[in-house]
């Protein structure tokens, strides 16, 4: 049966600690969150750390085991999966009663809510207890505990120092471990294609549809344009899955590592996916109903169900609603506000108070992650002040004992990793051979020494929230924010973040915010300039069309918003002049942006 889904946003997967236990938190309460499946041994700490708390055994899982990785993973979420549902079955029980969960249940719902109104009308109407009870037992449900996999975050495992098969490959372990747990719910995949990964799938039975339609485990694909969703559903149908979700997250204005598209804004590729809706879920229907039938599988006469769901820089009721009308979305993600939310993110007291009073220039995109990817920074974090201090005694770089992101093997047969201290050594050893410049060798330098562990930075809070055993991690946070971050500075309690989500109330602080979409222009015509720097004169072929088709489609986005901001009716009444402004003086920045070949520079 499919019940009505409480709230209209979601709390998106943050680093690999702040939302390791989101679900715990808050899916009693109807709100779904998502975990990272990058950190095993983050995982296996708190399943020691909840299983000392409730009094339940605990058994550790040492690396020594085979297949650990996964198995970690499974007791995990099948923990969380327990709590969640006991705290939910609790919560129900305490319905009518004053200040129970089951009151803050209700009394967090948006004002439009159908469960709200029709629980209200019961209550009202002095309706019989056992109805009201049954009726909570028919309707009411707890959020999606979620999980996230990074599929390119793939490494090769060896054992005995021989190399396992692909399945014991770090997502392929990460999506058994989901796929052999309890739950009920969506895997989240990120950071690109891994047919391999997407192949994986077809091996579990969780991931296809019942006699009713009804996928126990669901496939939710974070995509950043139509043309990658429909190539990557078209993929999995081919092997008999459906894509149950398509999450278009931003860009550039969004928390973590930072996938940007080339030029490509937010809100046309919003357009894009509610004008060929019908045409995605059709066409991969088909593909789809053919595969299961030459599997002998069962196979559904109707389209399975889609949400189209999108997250990246929403910070105001206004913009959440405009969201969900405008393009017809399922569900908007807030991800980065919620680090000021203790009972909902794992966050410690200093980097609270480090994100509270962050400013505008204090937020930045770094080049600190060992995977190559621009990753959302903030000025001050406690692991960037840790690793220069290394840097500064002589002995940068970091230990890696968790060995997520090894994957250069310019100078080693096996991958290692750029932020560890054998890869920089060898580096910087080999600075003096090159002959370099002062100003070269600095540069080079930097480069090198810039980047930092992030698998031990983005499971440190967790650790100091909950008093874990700090023994190999180091104290150094790394936190990866969103710009939204420098308009929230205060510490919110749940309740006080969904009312703002919900326009009850206004937490913002009194810096100026620009409108999301702005902010993400902004951003990318940031990115412009920087790219255009990095390329060496001469400017090669292939450089020349892609800076030339990232200008492009930012020109076609401003467009796109000129007539959107233009023709809007009853939303953004206090803003809209303002935006069109934005927009003018944004149109031409980029149309002064010196381009690097003459015959492309638009200002001529």
């Amino acid at each position: 049966m499919n019940k009505t889904e409480a709230h209209t946003f979601h709390i998106p997967v943050m680093g690999t600690g702040f939302t390791v236990d989101t679900p715990v938190k808050v899916a009693h309460f109807g709100i779904s969150s998502a975990i990272s499946l990058s950190d095993d041994f983050l995982m296996e700490k708190m399943r020691e750390f909840y299983c000392l708390k409730l009094n339940r055994p605990f058994r550790a899982i040492p690396v020594e085991t085979e297949d650990y990785r996964a198995k970690r993973i499974t007791a995990y979420l099948n923990l969380i999966d327990e709590i969640v549902k006991e705290k939910f079955d609790i919560l129900k029980k305490s319905a009518l009663e004053k200040g129970s969960d089951f009151e803050s249940y209700i009394d967090m719902l948006p004002d439009f809510s159908v469960l709200k109104r029709k629980f209200n009308q019961m209550a009202n109407a002095n309706g019989l207890r056992t109805e009201i009870v049954n009726w909570i037992r028919n309707n009411l449900t707890p959020g999606s505990i979620d999980v996230n996999i990074m599929t390119k975050v793939d490494k090769d495992n060896y054992r005995n120092n021989e190399k396992l098969p692909v399945e014991f490959n770090d997502a392929h372990a990460a999506l058994r471990g989901f796929a052999m747990s309890n739950l009920s719910s969506s895997v989240i995949l990120s950071a690109g294609v891994n047919t391999r990964l997407y192949s994986y799938f077809a091996n579990f039975d969780d991931f296809f549809p019942d006699e009713s339609g009804y996928v126990k485990k669901k496939i939710l694909l974070k995509v950043s344009d139509y043309r990658s969703a429909l190539i990557q559903g078209k993929f999995l149908a081919k092997k008999g899955l459906w894509v149950s979700e398509y999450r278009v997250e931003s860009g550039l204005n969004c928390g973590g590592h930072a996938f940007a598209t080339d030029g490509h804004l937010m809100g046309p590729i919003l357009e894009e996916f509610k004008s060929n809706r019908s045409q995605l879920i059709d066409s991969t229907h088909d593909i789809l109903v053919r595969s299961l039938k030459s599997k002998n599988r069962i196979h559904p006469d109707a389209p399975l169900q889609v949400k189209i769901t999108a997250q990246g820089g929403v910070g105001t009721n206004e913009e959440h609603e405009f969201l969900m009308q405008q393009y017809q979305l399922d569900s908007v993600g807030w991800g980065t506000p919620f680090l000021m939310v203790p009972e909902v993110t794992n966050v410690d007291d200093s980097t609270l108070k480090l994100l509270g009073e962050s400013k505008e220039d204090d937020l930045y995109l770094s080049n600190i992650s060992p995977l190559g990817v621009k990753f959302n920074s903030i000025r001050g974090n406690s692991r960037d002040i840790e690793k220069m201090e290394k840097v500064e005694k002589g002995n940068p770089g970091s230990p890696c004992p968790k060995k997520y992101l090894i994957f250069n093997t310019e100078f080693t047969d096996r991958g290692i990793c750029t932020a560890s201290r054998q890869y920089q050594k060898i580096r910087i050893d080999g600075l003096d051979a090159k002959n370099l410049s002062a100003g070269e060798h600095e540069k080079e330098f930097n480069g090198i020494i810039d980047k930092s562990c992030i698998c031990l930075g983005l499971a440190t809070s967790a650790m100091l929230v909950n008093n874990l055993d700090m023994k190999g991690n180091g104290n150094g946070v790394t936190i990866c924010p969103s710009p939204n971050i420098a308009y929230f500075s205060d510490i919110f309690s749940l309740k006080e973040m969904v009312d703002h989500i919900y326009g009850k109330i206004n937490i913002l602080n009194e810096i100026k915010r620009p409108n999301m979409f702005i902010k993400e222009l902004k951003m990318y015509i940031e990115y412009l300039k920087e790219r255009i720097e990095e390329f060496s004169i001469p400017v090669s072929e292939k450089q020349q069309e892609y800076i030339d088709s990232f200008h492009k489609n930012i020109a076609i986005g401003i467009e796109y918003y000129k007539d959107l901001f233009s023709n809007i009716k009853l939303r953004f009444e206090d803003t809209k002049a303002t935006i069109l402004q934005d927009l003018h003086d944004l149109e031409e920045e980029l149309k002064n942006i010196k381009l690097p070949f003459p015959d492309l520079n638009p200002a001529q």
